[in-house]
């Protein structure tokens, strides 16, 4: 990480939102965060609170529970939902100190409790360790831009693969959705898709943009890309559910693929979802050795070699079903 970017992140001062519906409470904790030095935002309700943070930025939240109206729970569920794509800790401050009040916050997403009356030194002491959780999310969203933007600048040299990856993430997604995958999973099958070639990066352009077949030392070069790949992303620990599709996404359902020679149900489910998606796109798209093919002749050409051992014959059949239909959808509609 550049010294420009920690610089950046150490002047900025935290900034806490602290809702109460008592305002003797909220300039209490207001002078608890001043006197640390914090940026306090303060709101009577939920709905101030909710103004807050969709104009001004905010690190942590403090709840009070009990409030008229939208009490704390639906507040830190409403504050959760709104900031899905970034962790955004809240602690709820409560006088319920029963087994289910603390389940009810924990499934409305509250990251710690804070019981009435607060002791100060334990609230400073939560909200400092959730503001630095917070810092090594940013640290880690941060590091995995850089790989992604990564992937982006190695396929925008080439006018034969541009987009590729970015195409297959997004397919993966889709079928993902298609084979009925939590929304967690989703999001892991993106990764793997938009990653599955980055370990490509590195290599010599005359070999990525040949036209004509690549020699058997070029081949062998070129099949080192899933374990590269692989390497790159391995040092980070978010990254660790989509190495497997990374790192095998070249295997076949025969056991003739590479890196591994795996075959059939030992080859990774995420991998197996990849190596369809990878041969769709890269079948529809020009290629320097060929022209681009329709989608429906590239249906055909994978209905026809459905078991010929490349790819797991029940996915690839149902990924022929879901791109039919949606194929249908856009003659009937588009």
């Amino acid at each position: 990480m550049s010294s420009t970017f920690r610089l950046m992140k150490e002047e900025r001062t935290p900034s806490v939102l602290v809702v109460d519906d008592i305002e003797s409470n909220l300039e209490l904790m207001e002078a608890v965060f001043q006197r640390e030095g914090y940026t306090v935002r303060m709101a009577l309700g939920a709905g101030d609170a909710l103004e807050i943070c969709s104009n001004d930025s905010v690190d942590i939240a403090i709840l009070d529970v009990m409030m008229p109206g939208i009490n704390g729970f639906e507040l830190c569920k409403k504050l959760k939902s709104q900031t899905t794509k970034y962790f955004f800790p809240v602690i709820l401050l409560t006088a319920l100190n029963d087994k289910k009040s603390r389940i009810t916050g924990l499934e409305c997403g509250a990251d710690d409790f804070i019981s009435k009356p607060f002791d100060v030194l334990e609230l400073l002491t939560k909200v400092r360790s959730l503001l630095k959780l917070k810092e090594l999310h940013e640290d880690l969203d941060h590091s995995e831009n850089i790989i992604f933007s990564l992937v982006v600048a190695m396929e925008a040299t080439d006018y034969y693969t541009k987009g590729h990856s970015t195409r297959v993430g997004a397919l993966a997604r889709e079928f993902g959705s298609f084979l009925g995958f939590p929304e967690k999973e989703l999001e892991i099958l993106k990764k793997a898709g938009i990653l599955h070639d980055i370990g490509k990066i590195g290599f010599s352009e005359k070999i990525l943009k040949k036209p004509a077949g690549l020699t058997e030392a070029e081949k062998k070069i070129i099949k080192k890309h899933p374990l590269i790949g692989e390497s790159i992303c391995r040092p980070l620990i978010s990254m660790r559910s989509v190495l497997p599709g990374i790192r095998s996404h070249h295997e076949r359902w025969d056991g003739a693929g590479y890196p591994d020679a795996l075959s059939g149900e030992d080859i990774p489910l995420i991998a197996r979802i990849l190596g369809i998606l990878d041969s769709y796109d890269a079948m529809v798209s020009v290629r320097p050795y060929r022209d681009e093919k329709t989608a429906e002749h590239v249906l055909t050409i994978m209905e026809n070699e459905q078991y010929s051992g490349q790819w797991d014959p029940e996915l690839t059949g149902l990924f022929l079903r879901m791109i039919s239909s949606d194929t249908l959808a856009e003659v009937s509609f588009g």
